[in-house]
């Protein structure tokens, strides 16, 4: 159960979704023009892939790891939905999917305000690397510099991440601006490294048009003995499996790379005394699973962050929920910039300063619509603990597909299934569902125990219950109809 105790709703809501006014503008300074905020962001990387949160295969990311000795590490920090292109809206407006616009792959609505727009208004030089066909369409004139990842090698390349990302932060020095950088790394996203995907990619690379492709990839042979792999809980031990978390797991190894390489550029422009950087996933692997839904491994994030002066260095927060929708306003708020009017989010900057923040215990996860396009509503209430998942499209007869489904890891499943009733049964919850689900990550945090039907858990699902439509209401959300009539059968 949430920590809430008896805090009445509206006062939990207030807080959460964004219901209180903002702050008027004149009691924020002005912008602070030696502070500059570096955002580096990766793609599709399970929380747990890096070093700091546990990831099996030692020195895996030491990038990352000496980031995070540096910085604070969220220990419970998710995203708001765990798919490519509304993620980066959300962190873009600080608003839940359906309050820009943006539900799945749609532009953010022209009357929303976003972040970029908020600092180039105050004279930030703003810039994107990669993933800009997820984060342009909405506001394309507002950067001043776009590289887009047929530039870095789609993506990929440390060495070419290096040298764009200091030509940027040299422009915005000679042009005396703080800046805004959000730089994106487009591994470990499919195709993996050294996989036969990426081979066939490379092959007809060069008649590619696509944003995300169109600049070859690095050479990267497979780093890892696919015999020797960690293979999570949520997925079966299979041959297939383990060739392609190698592959993954090699993307991960290079995204750690990029990320050192943009760190060390920081470095080398001598910025980096006055530069926040902002580090996180913007959702977890693309298997079954994990991506394009609202369990743990989906949502759930590495997030660090380096704020010289302020943050203490190698602090671990274990205690404060962190969501996609606080993005922006925190960066605005630690700017000493007014807020996005209208954002759901609000700014942790106080954890950031080692105090502590309140109403931080529960944060609510969603998903749409998958790149298919097709609608599969989920809503989840997540604390530091449990997990409560609303399932609306699940009927017992709509199956659910998203294109992790295309690699190797599902195709292996289905072939075991036949002689393996456990892995039929998982393959069947996939695809179907239960129109809810509670999980208590603690003792299971690959989802396996669904305690919807454990009446020791009566009142924890009647108040994740309350807590999910209370904020459905409160943001006006499209599935709010649906799970009001849901409710009206179960109670």
């Amino acid at each position: 159960m949430s920590k809430f105790g008896s805090l009445p709703l509206a006062s939990i809501l207030t807080v959460l979704v964004g219901c209180a006014p903002a702050p008027p503008v004149e009691q924020f300074a002005t912008v602070d023009e030696s502070l500059s905020v570096l955002l580096i962001t990766v793609d599709d990387m399970n929380w747990d892939s890096a070093g700091v949160y546990g990831a099996a295969i030692p020195d895996l990311t030491p990038n990352i790891d000496a980031l995070a000795a540096q910085g604070m590490r969220f220990e419970q920090a998710h995203v708001t939905i765990a798919i490519c292109q509304p993620t980066r809206a959300v962190w873009m407006t600080g608003r839940y999917p359906h309050r820009s616009g943006a539900l799945g792959f749609e532009e953010i609505r022209p009357d929303v305000p976003t972040l970029v727009e908020a600092l180039g208004d105050v004279g930030y030089y703003t810039g994107v690397m990669a993933k800009t066909g997820h984060v342009l369409p909405s506001r394309p004139e507002i950067w001043d510099e776009v590289i887009p990842a047929r530039e870095l090698a789609n993506g990929r390349s440390p060495d070419l991440y290096y040298e764009r990302t200091l030509d940027f932060l040299l422009n915005a020095d000679s042009a005396g601006e703080p800046f805004f950088l959000m730089a994106n790394s487009q591994d470990p996203h499919r195709p993996f490294a050294a996989s036969a995907t990426e081979a066939a990619a490379r092959a007809t690379d060069a008649e590619s048009t696509n944003h995300q492709y169109g600049g070859g990839f690095p050479d990267t042979p497979l780093a890892f003995d696919p015999a020797e792999i960690p293979v999570p809980g949520f997925l079966p031990d299979l041959p297939g499996v383990r060739q392609e978390l190698a592959e993954y797991y090699t993307s991960v190894r290079r995204a750690d790379e990029t990320t050192g390489a943009i760190l060390r550029a920081l470095d080398d422009s001598g910025l980096t005394d006055r530069t926040v950087v902002m580090f996180l996933s913007d959702h977890g692997i693309a298997v079954p699973f994990a991506k394009t839904n609202v369990w743990m491994h989906s949502t759930r994030t590495p997030w660090i962050i380096r704020w010289p002066g302020v943050v203490t260095p190698g602090t671990v927060d274990e205690r404060h929920l962190v969501s996609g929708v606080d993005l922006a306003p925190t960066i605005l708020d630690l700017l000493a910039l007014p807020p996005l009017p209208g954002a759901d989010g609000h700014a942790f900057t106080p954890v950031l300063r080692g105090e502590a923040q309140d109403n931080r215990e529960v944060v609510f996860t969603h998903m749409n619509s998958t790149v298919a396009p097709e609608w599969y509503g989920m809503r989840a209430v997540n604390d530091a603990r449990f997990g409560y998942i609303y399932n609306a499209w699940a009927d017992g007869e709509t199956e659910f597909f998203n294109n992790s489904m295309r690699g190797l890891t599902f195709p292996a499943m289905q072939a075991a299934a036949a002689d393996d009733a456990a892995i039929a049964a998982r393959i069947e919850h996939l695809l179907h569902r239960a129109k809810e689900e509670l999980y208590d990550y603690a003792t299971d945090p690959d989802a396996l125990d669904n305690l919807i039907g454990d009446p020791a858990q009566a009142e924890r699902i009647e108040r994740s219950r309350e807590l999910l439509l209370e904020h459905m209401r409160a943001t006006d959300d499209p599935e709010l109809d649906e799970y009001g009539r849901f409710l009206a059968t179960v109670r």
